[in-house]
């Protein structure tokens, strides 16, 4: 589903194809952790040269980690720290090229060399962040920002249904 060789032979993401495969396995589910872990199975299935892709939610003002495929990872995040906590904390999207030189990375995996992180927004609340590592460094690009970016527009679209 969604691979596709770019011009340098690199494996591409097809978006569009993992946007609606997500869509079709959420359809009519309205329980947000069925809905995540789904989604976390699907992008860690789909998605070449990961090794952890899972969510962190917002409880009590600090990051909890929620469903995940990788390796065990860190249980609480405070906000600001580390990766996810800078992305929960300022709302935006984090995309790290080497981890190591992000200040207070948080090494949960030890393999892990980049990473990507989209914030959960529904309402202007916070519910989350999306957690996508890479054991290759600069693995993730604003192509893979703007795709990962719609995936958690889906989801939160989804989990919107239940607050309502």
């Amino acid at each position: 589903m969604g691979q596709v060789h770019a011009t340098g032979g690199e494996l591409v993401t097809d978006y569009d194809a993992l946007c609606s495969s997500l869509e079709a396995l959420l359809e009519g589910e309205h329980d947000p952790i069925a809905c995540y872990a789904t989604a976390a199975a699907l992008l860690y299935g789909e998605l070449h040269d990961v090794n952890w892709a899972g969510f962190y939610l917002l409880q009590d003002d600090e990051l909890v980690v929620g469903p995940y495929q990788g390796q065990p990872a860190c249980i609480r995040i405070a906000m600001g720290r580390g990766v996810c906590g800078a992305a929960a904390k300022s709302l935006q999207t984090m995309l790290v090229p080497d981890v190591h030189e992000f200040p207070g990375h948080i090494a949960c995996d030890a393999r892990s060399r980049s990473e990507l992180v989209v914030p959960l927004v529904a309402d202007g609340e916070l519910l989350g962040v999306l957690d996508i590592d890479s054991p290759s460094l600069g693995r993730f690009d604003e192509c893979d920002a703007d795709g990962i970016e719609r995936v958690v527009r889906v989801i939160v679209r989804r989990v919107l249904v239940r607050r309502r």
